[in-house]
């Protein structure tokens, strides 16, 4: 099992590099993590939902996502609830309280998925969920050393030296453990380190002498181009354009922000750079405005139109800029959204009025990977008509076309998807993941760049999965080169012999 001390310690990325090194070496290898809370999420072949963190590491494990790898994953609603989701299905919906006392009810369904996964692999690399030393939540934990014990796994515990407070944080979390807990941490790595490990030797030594626990490497600073998980994402925080950037690309970071992984593709196109904007005074003019997807899409219509953002993007559409909504921003788009069974705050809302569609909540979420052809369209986003499309929906609402809506796609099932506005500058899709596709991004920025009066420059289409790999097999490096990967085998080996 892999720990940290606090949230965003690294251990996602640990997790993965593992997960790709054990792959290397020939081991069949599975991420496991009990309970996840993130609104960025991720459709199985099989229709199922499950925390993208885990699909980051079964890609880096070479197996395809597998829903046992998380059966619980909680989508937070508002500030003190979650939708809970069991098994890739809905459970309920629970305030916080309702789900503390619950639980431990969920105990079954963690280790039936954890068996079934134990039996088909060499090696379980679980990751744990913010901290372990929790005092107040240790006699109901299912995630952190209580899945641990669960799956009698030895664990190795990560802290971040980029934020400061490195050698307290790990002190500091291992004696708030009891001692059948410390007993089950085998390591400890230090990560995100900048300058010359020499200057810490030092402080390893007294940290190993303190809890009598061997450091298993420093792990240098390492920017990747891989999923990271919800608010506390580096990327996040970008709020300008990079200067040397041709184009300048602003999604709109709503409160409930969710799959913001579906923008990491355009990331990797040359000359395009991709900021968060959450204040008005942020947005400026720039060359395209996507809306996200959102947990609770009345709810941040609401914020957007309060902030004062609603009002400044429709000022760059009267200009001419492109804006794009994914799911909750497609919706947002339309004409009128209606709750009458009350799936998120009831009543109806209009909607920003720019394509003609009106979307009604319904209590079943639409779960699906799918793929189709972009429908044959006019104006300026005629280039992209003809283009495989393909991605996962994943949604609450159904979305009703009036008879002058012009579809964006049509899928292999026949049904449609998204629409698009007469003159091609306002375009709405319900598919997640669709920038992946490489054909559409490539054509995508090549319109954009034409419109801008950038001409003569070719866009390289990007294979966002070899990218990927490519960054997997980065990680792995990484890590190889800085654990004692001999010592982290020695524990796997020796764990059963414990006393």
């Amino acid at each position: 099992m892999v720990l940290g001390t606090m949230s965003s310690a690294g251990k996602s990325f640990v997790t993965a590099g593992l997960c790709r090194i054990f792959r290397q070496d020939g081991y069949r290898t599975a991420p496991f993590k009990s309970q996840n809370m993130a609104l960025n999420s991720y459709i199985t072949a099989d229709g199922m939902e499950m925390g993208r963190a885990q699909v980051m590491q079964a890609e880096a494990a070479g197996i395809a996502p597998d829903v046992r790898m998380n059966p619980i994953l909680l989508k937070p609603t508002s500030d003190s609830g979650s939708q809970v989701i069991v098994n890739g299905e809905i459970y309920g919906t629970m305030r916080a309280q309702e789900y503390y006392t619950k639980k431990q009810e969920l105990i079954p369904y963690i280790l039936k998925a954890y068996h079934a996964l134990a039996a088909e692999n060499d090696i379980i690399v679980l990751e744990g969920a913010g901290s372990p030393a929790e005092i107040n939540l240790k006699s109901v934990d299912i995630v952190n050393l209580g899945m641990a014990e669960l799956s009698d796994s030895p664990a190795i515990l990560v802290g971040d030296i980029d934020r400061g407070g490195v050698f307290a944080s790990l002190y500091g979390t291992i004696m708030l453990l009891d001692d059948a807990e410390r007993r089950r941490i085998r390591g400890i790595v230090i990560n995100k380190f900048r300058g010359d490990v020499e200057i810490l030797k030092s402080g390893l030594t007294m940290l190993e002498e303190l809890t009598g626990i061997p450091v298993l490497g420093v792990v240098p600073y390492l920017p990747l181009e891989l999923d990271d998980e919800d608010s506390l994402s580096e990327r996040l925080s970008r709020r300008e354009a990079a200067a040397e950037s041709l184009l300048d690309v602003a999604v709109i970071r709503f409160p409930r922000i969710s799959n913001f992984t579906d923008f990491e593709a355009l990331e990797q196109v040359e000359g395009v750079s991709v900021r968060y904007v959450s204040r008005r005074g942020e947005l400026g003019t720039p060359d395209m405005i996507l809306l996200a997807g959102t947990k609770s899409t009345m709810a941040d219509l609401r914020w957007l139109r309060q902030s004062g953002l609603e009002a400044e993007l429709l000022k760059c559409h009267e200009k001419g800029v492109f804006l794009m909504g994914i799911c909750g921003g497609f919706q947002m788009l339309g004409k009128r959204l209606c709750d009458p069974e009350q799936v998120e705050d009831g009543g109806e809302l209009r909607g920003m009025g720019l394509l003609d569609v009106e979307t009604v909540f319904r209590p079943e979420k639409h779960r699906a990977q799918t793929a189709g052809m972009v429908s044959c369209l006019s104006g300026q986003l005629e280039l992209l008509s003809g283009c495989a499309v393909r991605g996962y929906e994943i949604h609450m609402g159904e979305t009703v076309y009036t008879e002058t809506a012009q579809p964006f796609a049509m899928l292999t099932d026949g049904r449609k998807d998204g629409c698009v506005c007469a003159d091609g500058t306002v375009c709405g899709t319900y598919l997640h993941g669709i920038f992946d596709t490489p054909e559409l991004t490539q054509k995508l920025v090549q319109l954009l760049l034409e419109k801008k009066g950038i001409s003569g420059t070719t866009v390289p289409a990007v294979d966002f999965a070899a990218k990927k790999e490519q960054e997997y097999n980065k990680l792995a490096d990484l890590l190889r080169e800085h654990l004692d990967m001999p010592k982290i085998y020695d524990i796997l080996n020796s764990w059963g012999k414990m006393p």
